[in-house]
């Protein structure tokens, strides 16, 4: 070998190093992240860890192996377009969305960028999918219920208070759009047990307030908070304010129980944040959005709060007790 091929050959070698790196940095990953609720919500502070730890596990780290971008919409309509807008400028190659209300606001504006949704109901009935085995676009995820579930609570509810007359389902409309598709659910099982069902929208503390006072006013009534980013950010509020006025109540949310609320029946959330991990992680690896199926939640959970159940004077069913994934004494 001559001398100067040697060189050549050398000087080469010694800038493999540098081109190895270059390219690796070309690979590095950018996964957006649209929460629903602020970031200091106990249930958020639970659900957020567990998407990252999962990433983790999978080999994902934040500033190393990707990067992460979080945005925090606190349950409000224009910061879910505004931090859509910065998430997508930053061109992720996914998102994680939180809710309806955000994945509406991402919708409009990334009809390309692959999007793994939690906390959003009847994917199909609210056109985000095509169908749950196979959603087609750019769009799959994990859905929190079937509209079938309003029914459900209506019977738990009239379990604990069997001469319930009335239900009002309470709800920001804003931020929770998807409730339109609900209602028909809660209607027809309130009608077979002789209920009648109230719609009581809120959009501020203020008519919260106002609402629970209201539906309070008539005996034998009960109110469902239904699932709002609004109310759970408003939880603790919601649960003080059924309990001052004595308006038995159940949630969606299951920490409502927990900050002195009656009872909840949802889906067990965490998981979902797992699952959806790993959905991130094939589409980082190349798999398509469209050939992830919808996935849909195996284990809903029933929390009681039975100090609160006495407070109200109400005697909680053993059968309901017994069944109860968890109760507040």
């Amino acid at each position: 070998m001559r001398r100067r091929e040697f060189l050549t050959l050398v000087g080469g070698a010694a800038g493999w190093p540098l081109v190895a790196h270059a390219q690796q940095a070309a690979r590095m990953r950018r996964v957006g992240v649209l929460m629903h609720s602020d970031e200091s919500d106990p249930q958020a502070k639970a659900e957020f860890p567990e998407f990252v730890q999962a990433l983790r596990a999978l080999g994902w780290v934040d500033g190393q192996t990707m990067r992460m971008d979080v945005r925090w919409s606190e349950a409000n309509e224009d910061r879910a377009r505004t931090f859509s807008t910065e998430l997508i400028g930053l061109a992720p190659d996914a998102i994680l969305s939180s809710t309806t209300g955000n994945l509406i606001a991402l919708v409009r504006q990334a009809p390309t960028i692959p999007i793994v949704f939690v906390r959003v109901s009847d994917p199909v009935a609210q056109g985000f999918v095509s169908n749950l085995a196979r959603p087609g676009g750019n769009i799959t995820g994990f859905e929190s219920y079937e509209y079938s579930m309003g029914g459900k609570w209506i019977d738990l509810i009239r379990q604990v208070v069997p001469d319930l007359t009335h239900v009002a389902i309470i709800f920001n409309p804003v931020s929770a759009p998807q409730i339109k598709f609900l209602l028909d659910s809660i209607k027809s099982a309130a009608a077979s047990l002789g209920v009648e069902v109230t719609v009581a929208p809120v959009h501020d503390p203020e008519g919260l307030a106002s609402a629970i006072e209201t539906v309070s006013l008539r005996p034998h009534g009960a109110g469902v908070f239904a699932p709002d980013p609004f109310l759970q950010s408003h939880r603790q509020l919601a649960a003080e304010l059924a309990a001052r006025h004595r308006l038995p109540a159940m949630s969606y949310d299951p920490y409502f129980p927990k900050v002195g609320g009656l009872m909840s029946y949802g889906p067990e959330t965490d998981t979902m944040f797992r699952q959806a991990a790993v959905y991130i992680d094939r589409i980082l690896k190349g798999a398509k959005p469209s050939d992830l199926p919808v996935q849909t939640p195996t284990k809903f959970e029933l929390v009681i709060n039975v100090k609160a159940a006495k407070a109200l004077g109400i005697e909680v069913p053993t059968n309901l007790l017994l069944t109860a994934d968890d109760f507040i004494e």
